[in-house]
């Protein structure tokens, strides 16, 4: 008799109740699918692969990802794909503007991949979009959440003179992680971009993901940096792993440490705090406009 070797199976990791997510529905969800659909736009809800796109659909918002679905980039951490993109559209702002038009937004949210390829990094077609929205909805709020566009300042200032209300670039996690989490990145270089950002005059945010291994002490010193680089809001939430491809979680965080986070961030002097397992960069973004 053949004995068959024992194969030991990786111990699960089970997400807890309080990451339970509802299935997106409803009426406003399936009018935000089409417009997105109709006007041929990429979502970072979809490509994301975000907890919250019912939530936020369901309410007529959406997060619209310029510049294609395909990044420069390999971060550990996110669904969006990585290759070599194609050439961009550059029909696209406008179709993005039809749709906030459309949409009726009071706050329009807008992000990218990477496009390191190319020459200003994606900057002019940021500010492009910019200033189509503003012009097809000139009550409507825009916050962009920006790479880093590889310290090309210029390009960086280029796309600030469209003034968003709101210009967000994520730091994803603490300084020690970096090289795993985002490879391609330079810690110093994105609190340089939020500084400079500032320093231009415009409203800056950043976020970053918690449970991806590192401890109180690390985000501590994330938390003092961000400030001392003159970010005015910070965005914490959990870190869900995408697919097995991708980096594992190495924590489910309580709510009531996100609590403790939100709290600890308000005292140390951010203007405002958005702390909870299912927050992300564009949650409740609307709030983060005052």
């Amino acid at each position: 008799m053949i004995e068959l070797p024992i194969v030991k199976k990786e111990p699960h990791n089970p997400k807890p109740k309080w990451l339970k997510m509802e299935i997106p529905i409803g009426e406003n969800y399936t009018r935000v699918k089409r417009i997105v659909k109709e006007n041929k736009l990429h979502t970072i809800c979809e490509d994301g692969r975000c907890p919250n796109m019912g939530e936020c659909w369901g309410a007529g918002t959406a997060t619209f990802m310029i510049l294609g679905n395909i990044c420069t980039r390999s971060c550990s951490f996110c669904a969006v794909a990585t290759g070599r993109p194609g050439e961009y559209d550059q029909d696209e702002p406008r179709r993005v503007a039809e749709a906030v038009k459309l949409m009726g937004v009071k706050h329009c949210v807008i992000t990218s991949v990477n496009r390191d390829e190319l020459p200003d990094k994606g900057a002019s077609v940021w500010a492009k979009t910019v200033r189509e929205v503003k012009k097809e909805s000139p009550e409507t709020t825009i916050e962009t959440l920006i790479p880093d566009f590889r310290a090309k300042w210029d390009w960086l200032y280029h796309m600030l003179e469209s003034k968003p209300e709101v210009v967000s670039h994520n730091m994803e996690t603490v300084e020690d992680l970096y090289r795993l989490v985002r490879p391609q990145a330079k810690y110093t270089r994105s609190l340089e971009q939020i500084k400079r950002t500032s320093e231009f005059g415009l409203r800056t945010k950043s976020g970053a993901m918690l449970g991806c291994g590192e401890n109180d002490d690390q985000i501590k010193k994330l938390m003092y940096d961000l400030l001392e680089h003159k970010c005015d809001i910070l965005t914490l939430g959990q870190y869900l792993q995408p697919t097995k491809m991708h980096l594992p979680v190495a924590e489910y965080v309580h709510p009531d440490k996100f609590k403790h986070w939100e709290e600890y961030g308000l005292e140390l002097g951010f203007k405002y705090v958005e702390s909870g397992p299912m927050v992300r960069s564009s949650y409740h973004a609307e709030k983060h406009v005052f």
